[in-house]
């Protein structure tokens, strides 16, 4: 894997001087990526050739709205852009030097900021702009009800598409709808206050610095529940208990193990429209499971 020519002369303007290293990096499952050296100054960037409009500018304004927070450390953005003039779109970020342990200490400090973090509001649920889960669209029209938000902008958006991916058979779509229906009886809105959420909390999307703190990367934010980081942190595997433990004395969440399913049927839907109905048993379990 190479830099790009053109994304090189960019990065080179932007920068004001040449780029003088590449070594490839980890990018996720959508985009390509690389350290970078100007002037001796470490960068990372990642591209895609075909991405949706918007995508890197999304996660820019994510990266900084949680940087705003101050509860934990996120890279600090340099530059985005957008495909065009045969450059890729591109995110150029502050490099994280990794290396540190995940130690128990560094865990719990995690699990403390995650909760600090949470306390950070707003007057709705939603945000100012869309963003993406994955490649994924992501409304975010602002709403003053959770159930409501949940069920329109989460679900509901998954669900239609899943309908168009062919993936919402009759059954599904059944359970789906009355799921959606019940909301209202699931969720209590007048206890749910809107928190600054990463909204894509797998533990792929955080590093550990060389010095042992946790390092947010990949966001999906939104002003929501605050249970839809923890139910996304527990969907693949989960983080130690130590997190678990830090984040319940700093900000207790009565009643979240009955909910958890709930939430990390989004992130289901979201995974059975990008890669396939091997996620379609989850999803029917979890509605069924709701809906009686």
């Amino acid at each position: 894997m190479t830099l790009p020519v053109s994304l090189r002369e960019r990065l080179a303007e932007l920068l004001g001087a040449p780029v003088e290293s590449v070594r490839p990096e980890y990018g996720g499952d959508i985009n390509q990526a690389a350290r970078l050296e100007v002037k001796g100054t470490p960068y990372f960037v990642k591209w895609h050739g075909s991405a949706p409009s918007q995508m890197f500018s999304a996660e820019a304004y994510g990266l900084r709205l949680l940087a705003e927070a101050s509860a934990i450390r996120v890279p600090t953005v340099i530059a985005w852009g957008e495909a065009g003039d045969g450059c890729p779109a591109f995110l150029l970020l502050e490099y994280i030097e990794t290396g540190g342990r995940a130690t128990s200490q560094t865990m719990e400090r995690f699990g403390a900021a995650l909760a600090e973090l949470h306390r950070h509001s707003a007057a709705y649920f939603g945000l100012d702009r869309d963003n993406f889960i994955g490649r994924l669209p992501q409304p975010n029209t602002p709403r003053q009800s959770w159930a409501a938000f949940y069920a329109e902008q989460r679900l509901g958006f998954q669900m239609e598409l899943a309908r168009r991916n062919g993936r919402l058979p009759a059954r599904r779509e059944r359970l789906l709808t009355r799921l959606i229906e019940r909301l209202p009886d699931l969720l209590d809105d007048d206890a749910i206050v809107p928190s600054l959420i990463h909204g894509d909390l797998w533990g792929g999307n955080y590093l550990v610095d060389a010095q042992g703190q946790a390092v947010l990367i990949d966001p999906a934010v939104c002003y929501a529940h605050r249970e839809m980081d923890l139910a996304m942190s527990e969907l693949f595997g989960g983080y130690p208990p130590r997190f678990y433990q830090a984040y319940s004395e700093a900000f207790p969440a009565p009643g979240y193990p009955e909910r958890r399913a709930l939430y990390q049927l989004y992130y289901l839907l979201a995974h059975l429209n990008l890669f396939g109905e091997s996620y379609g048993g989850r999803v029917d379990a979890i509605a069924a499971h709701y809906v009686g």
